[in-house]
């Protein structure tokens, strides 16, 4: 008789362990902690039944279940690609976008994987884009081709709760080919350039050369001296050179000595 009533005694105590084990586990279950950067999608029976806000929360174990949303600026990087341009010629091109989620309730309910849509999305308006430009006008107006790329991404993404802040052009990477051919392009500009900077030089200096002659020759006895001056600097200099001076009406001389100019 004792070993029945003991037997059941421990039946119960264990009964009632086990209960209250149950209770606390789905008590603990039951409290949730949201973190500020976060939202909780709730459902009850399957259905939505509102947004819990960051804090202390509560739900009904089995009956409600919640879904974290991340509300801080995310990042999703578009893999590089091979795109053709207008004027038919491949590039590679990566991206990266930045969004931020808007609407915790249409991100949950509204699309399935929200940032592999993000990604696929932009990677399809990212060769739409570039297809319509010409290869001159993707390299020097980037910034304006991935604001025209982020319009029409924001546009389709509104609807899924997402809202996109910007995207980068990281690379654009041309073929070798290509790039040889800017490669001279770019060395007969500078060509092109140096020559008409030389022949404005060269027009220059005739110009003050020609002021130079008229003033040398307006004034009796200047170029006498510029020659006196030309004999010093040339002597300054220590080389082998011979230089010889002769009088400048020498050749007066000479054409009346062999008759070409009468005396």
């Amino acid at each position: 008789m004792l070993d029945g009533i003991a037997g059941t005694t421990i039946f119960i105590l264990c009964l009632v362990g086990s209960l209250v084990f149950i209770l606390l586990f789905l008590l603990l279950r039951a409290i949730k902690v949201i973190p500020e950067y976060e939202r909780g999608v709730m459902f009850t029976l399957g259905k939505f039944t509102g947004i819990r806000n960051p804090g202390l929360t509560f739900l009904i174990p089995i009956v409600q279940i919640m879904q974290r949303v991340d509300m801080r600026l995310a990042t999703a990087e578009v893999p590089r690609q091979e795109v053709m341009t207008k004027d038919n010629i491949p590039m590679l091109v990566n991206a990266v976008v930045y969004f931020k989620v808007i609407d915790p309730e249409a991100v949950i309910i509204k699309i399935e994987d929200y940032i592999f849509a993000i990604r696929q999305y932009t990677q399809a308006a990212l060769r739409d884009v570039i297809g319509n430009n010409e290869m001159d006008t993707v390299l020097m107006e980037r910034l304006q081709i991935a604001e025209a790329i982020r319009e029409i991404v924001d546009a389709e993404t509104s609807d899924w709760g997402v809202d996109i802040e910007s995207i980068k052009i990281q690379e654009l990477e041309l073929p070798a080919e290509m790039k040889r051919a800017m490669a001279r392009q770019a060395e007969a500009e500078r060509e092109r350039r140096a020559t008409i900077i030389a022949s404005q030089g060269e027009v220059e200096a005739s110009k003050n050369l020609r002021a130079a002659a008229e003033e040398l020759s307006s004034a009796p006895g200047a170029l006498h001296l510029r020659t006196l001056q030309t004999i010093r600097d040339i002597a300054s200099d220590p080389s082998e050179k011979l230089v010889l001076f002769m009088p400048s009406n020498l050749a007066n001389f000479v054409d009346v000595f062999t008759g070409k100019k009468e005396s």
